[in-house]
């Protein structure tokens, strides 16, 4: 016993002191996730300061000053869900890390916003609701707020849950829901409904079918022959032709087309004649390019890298004038029926409030963005360069398609179609191309005949991830009635309020 040495540890003190170390890491884990919301936070808070410094210290100041949070919760929300689509198949495809689409979106979305936003924006969100039928301005200004408040809600929930939705459906959902509530059932414009709600068909159908043809060019003329870098050297410059062309479209229609009127057939010459200069800039860059590459397919992926990076930064541009809107719209609205005391369906947007709708978007995008960047780059099937390509191409020519046949669409459908529609062509390419059978065949030397998979295997082989089809299906399916049910809760709380 004399010569036992006294014991250094303190178990319990011990004990404690892990307790404590644990509690710090949970502490610091949750204290991590509440960062973003804290910015968004105080963005809120800021854009209510911005708005009041602009609309004074009249008797319905504070309405606007509420309607300019509830403008940039909508904003912010659209960059977390909607603009995910334009960088999401780059960053999945190792064309751009995350860290630089998150830079390039954020800075062309902001572009896209404050330089082609336009002047003028229709305030009722395509002519769902007819505003002459709506008995005072006040009602008409609990409305939009309904509105605003029903569709941002929504769209959070869904960037929660991880599904890519139409912030546009979502606007359109909310102004009729709270349309109803303010005015009745005769206030909706349902020729215009029943348009849109064709688009939730329409839009994913075409992106799809758009990227998937593309998809198979490059299979067919490309990646299954036996000189694939020859290939290259003179497919992939008429392919970046195309893109060009379909660009400058594009532009022209979504983007430029709020600063000057063009119509779709000088959208369509103006395109000819950037595909035509394109082509022949890139056919020596490509050459160029492809000096020293092996003859394989990783190869290829370097001469697609560039053009996906350019397609991700212009698709951005064309978003952010086009669906601020949906932010914006709303808020002007209420901003302008506060201040003269009308109902107009157009009205001018303040540059205070344009402002605010493009920083929303772009700090959406920073703090929310990428989980559904992740989900729509990798989650929903494989992208390397060469498909995210055809999806970033067919959200360009899907749009122009859609509007020389005069259909309404949604971008964020046609992109996340596009993507399933490169998967699932992908499943039923592998199983059924003659050439690419013929090609394996010849690389492996063997002259016999490829032993095809049985249905268990091809089951197990999906390249398309089900869970996800089903999950972003159905939210798309329920945005409208889901927005609508929404706002018309809302505008009578709202009312009641107010009463």
């Amino acid at each position: 016993m004399a010569n036992s040495k006294p014991r250094l540890e303190k178990l319990t003190l011990d004990k404690d002191l892990d307790k404590i170390t644990h509690v710090e890491a949970a502490t610091h884990f949750v204290s991590k996730s509440l960062v973003a919301p804290g910015i968004g936070l105080i963005f809120l808070i800021l854009a209510m300061l911005f708005a009041a410094v602009f609309v004074g210290k009249g008797e319905s100041s504070l309405i606007m000053i509420a309607a300019a949070a509830l403008g940039a919760y909508m904003a912010m929300n659209i960059g977390a869900n909607d603009v995910t689509n334009n960088v999401g198949p780059a960053v999945g495809s190792r064309a751009m890390t995350m860290t630089l689409a998150l830079v390039v979106a954020a800075i062309f979305e902001t572009a896209g916003a404050l330089i082609a936003g336009g002047d003028v924006v229709s305030t009722i969100s395509k002519g769902i609701i007819d505003p002459s039928l709506i008995p005072s301005a006040d009602m008409f200004i609990w409305a939009m707020m309904a509105a605003l408040l029903s569709s941002a809600l929504w769209v959070n929930l869904a960037t929660w849950i991880g599904a890519p939705v139409s912030t546009t459906h979502a606007v359109v959902g909310g102004v009729m829901g709270a349309g109803i509530a303010a005015s009745g059932f005769g206030t909706i414009n349902w020729q215009s409904m029943s348009a849109i709600a064709a688009s939730w068909v329409i839009s994913p159908f075409l992106g799809g079918i758009i990227a998937a043809l593309f998809l198979a060019f490059i299979k067919e003329f490309i990646i299954y022959r036996e000189d694939k870098i020859a290939a290259a050297k003179k497919w992939v410059p008429v392919l970046i032709a195309i893109m060009t062309g379909a660009f400058t479209a594009y532009l022209s229609l979504k983007g430029l087309n709020h600063l000057i009127s063009i119509s779709l057939a000088g959208a369509a010459l103006i395109g000819l004649v950037a595909g035509g200069i394109g082509w022949a800039v890139s056919v020596p860059l490509v050459a160029r390019q492809a000096r020293g590459l092996e003859n394989r397919n990783q190869s290829l992926r370097k001469l697609f890298q560039i053009p996906l990076i350019f397609s991700a930064a212009l698709l951005s541009f064309a978003h952010g004038a086009n669906d601020v809107a949906n932010a914006i719209g709303p808020l002007s609205a209420v901003v302008h029926a506060a201040e003269a005391n009308e109902i107009s369906a157009n009205v001018n947007i303040p540059l205070w409030v344009m402002i605010i709708g493009a920083i929303g978007i772009s700090l959406g995008l920073l703090l929310f963005g990428p989980r559904l960047i992740r989900l729509v780059g990798e989650q929903i099937t494989k992208l390397n360069p060469m498909r995210a390509y055809c999806v970033a191409l067919s959200a360009a020519l899907t749009v122009i398609v859609a509007s020389w046949l005069g259909l309404p669409v949604s971008s964020t459908h046609i992109a996340v179609g596009a993507v399933f529609g490169v998967g699932f062509f992908r499943e039923w390419y592998t199983k059924n191309s003659k050439r690419r059978a013929a090609y394996i065949q010849m690389k492996a030397g063997k002259p016999e005949t490829v032993k095809q998979p049985s249905e268990e295997e091809i089951r197990r082989r999906y390249l398309v991830r089900r869970s996800h089809f089903m999950t972003i299906v159905a939210a798309w399916i329920i945005t409208v009635p889901a927005s609508a049910l929404l706002a018309a809760v809302i505008y009578w709380i709202l009312g009641s309020i107010a009463v």
